[in-house]
């Protein structure tokens, strides 16, 4: 049950990765680069496997939570909603705490 939060959170990022790398010629984007497209996919996906990986959830969960911080305020500047979006970064917070929550922790 701690995993299952995670894993949703996953089912999110994976595809959009994917659809990032297999369909890069998207012209709606802010950047229409399908290099950049293909990067930034490339980028989720790593940073997906990071999230799922213990030891190194913190690293995963910043780069997700960056990324998607990037997204809203794309999302505002073309005048979007943004609400859902900013929804999903505060579940991939609590997903990785649910899991790991002595890492948010300050040392003693």
């Amino acid at each position: 049950m701690i995993w299952l939060p995670s894993v949703i959170i996953t089912l999110f990022f994976i595809p959009n990765a994917l659809n990032k790398i297999f369909h890069s010629n998207q012209m709606d984007k802010i950047v229409a680069n399908s290099t950049v497209m293909i990067i930034t996919g490339i980028f989720l996906l790593i940073a997906s496997v990071l999230f799922l990986y213990n030891k190194t959830i913190l690293i995963g969960t910043a780069f997700l939570a960056l990324y998607m911080t990037l997204i809203v305020f794309i999302h505002m500047y073309k005048g979007k909603p943004y609400e859902v979006t900013i929804l999903i970064i505060m579940a991939t917070i609590f997903a990785a705490y649910i899991r790991k929550p002595q890492v948010f922790y300050p040392k003693k």
